[in-house]
C-alpha cells in the first residue's frame, strides 16, 4: 500500500511538471542527441543518420516509442498484476516527460511530434477507460467519458483548423470562463489532468473483482480518513471539472463547425 502511494505521489509531480510547460512539443530525434552530446569529430562517424532521422516516422523519438511500448505491455499485464500494471504507466509518462524536455531543450519542435504526442495521450487514456469499464458496473460510465473526451479534442482540434488558429488551446475569443481558465492557466489545467489519470489509477487498484459498482466503491472509501481518500476526493474534483470543460469544449467547437459552413455558404 505504501509504494502505491508513492507512485501515486510521483505520478502527480511528473504529472506538473510535464503540464508546467503548456506548449505541446514534438519527438525528440536521437540523432540530435548525438550532435549535441558527441564531438564533433565523433559524429563524422555517423554522416548515414541525418538523413533517415529527418523522416517523419523516425522523428518519433526513442522515448516516444518507448512509451508507447510501455503502455502496451502494462495492459497486457493490467488483470494479472496491477502494481506492475501502474508502474509501466507511471513510466510511459515519464518517457513523455523527457520527450517534451528534450524538444524544447534541442529545438527539435515539430507540428508532427505534437500531434503524435497528443494521439498517444488520447490513445493510452481510452485504454485505461475500456479496462475500468470492464470492472466496475456501470461500465456505460466509463465508456461515455471516453466517447466525450475524443469526440470533444477531435472537434477542438478540427475547429481550430477552419478558424486558422495555430493551437487548440488558443481560446481567448470564448464567451465561457471556464473553459479561457482551463486552456489559459497552465496550473488549473495540470491539476484537471492529472486528477483524471490518478482517478482512473486509483479506482483500478481498488477494483477487486468485475461485479463492483462504482458508486459503492467511491462511497466507501470517501467515508474513509485516511490518504487514499484525500486522494479520490482532490481527484475526483479535478476529473469533474475538467469533463464539464470537455462538454463545453465539444460544444463550443460544434458551433464554430456550424457557424463555419454558414459563413462559407453565405460567401458563395
Amino acid at each position: 500500500m505504501a509504494s502505491f502511494f508513492l507512485l501515486i505521489g510521483t505520478i502527480y509531480v511528473a504529472h506538473f511538471a510535464r503540464f508546467a510547460n503548456l506548449t505541446v512539443v514534438a519527438p525528440y530525434s536521437s540523432m540530435s542527441f548525438l550532435r549535441h552530446t558527441l564531438s564533433p569529430g565523433m559524429v563524422g562517424h555517423f554522416t548515414c543518420l541525418p538523413a533517415i532521422s529527418d523522416l517523419s516516422f523516425i522523428r518519433f523519438s526513442t522515448s516516444g516509442y518507448t512509451r508507447v511500448l510501455l503502455n502496451c505491455f502494462a495492459f497486457h499485464v493490467c488483470f494479472t498484476n496491477k502494481i506492475l500494471f501502474s508502474i509501466l504507466y507511471f513510466f510511459s509518462f515519464v518517457c513523455d516527460a523527457v520527450d517534451g524536455w528534450a524538444a524544447r531543450k534541442f529545438n527539435q519542435v515539430s507540428t508532427f511530434g505534437a500531434v503524435l504526442d497528443m494521439v498517444t495521450d488520447r490513445i493510452s487514456t481510452a485504454c485505461l477507460l475500456v479496462v475500468l469499464s470492464q470492472v466496475y458496473k456501470p461500465g456505460l460510465v466509463f465508456l461515455s467519458l471516453l466517447a466525450l473526451d475524443i469526440a470533444s479534442h477531435w472537434l477542438q482540434m478540427y475547429s481550430t483548423f477552419l478558424m486558422g488558429k495555430a493551437s487548440h488551446k488558443d481560446v481567448k475569443d470564448s464567451s465561457n470562463w471556464l473553459f479561457r481558465l482551463y486552456y489559459g492557466n497552465r496550473m488549473f489545467m495540470a491539476y484537471c489532468c492529472v486528477s483524471c489519470e490518478v482517478l482512473y489509477l486509483i479506482l483500478f487498484y481498488l477494483s477487486e473483482n468485475h461485479t463492483e459498482k462504482l458508486t459503492d466503491v467511491l462511497a466507501t472509501n470517501l467515508q474513509k480518513i485516511s490518504i487514499l481518500s484525500f486522494l479520490i476526493a482532490t481527484s475526483l474534483v479535478g476529473c469533474t471539472i475538467k469533463q464539464l470543460t470537455n462538454v463545453i469544449q465539444l460544444k463550443t467547437a460544434a458551433d464554430a463547425c456550424v457557424l463555419y459552413d454558414i459563413d462559407k455558404k453565405h460567401k458563395q
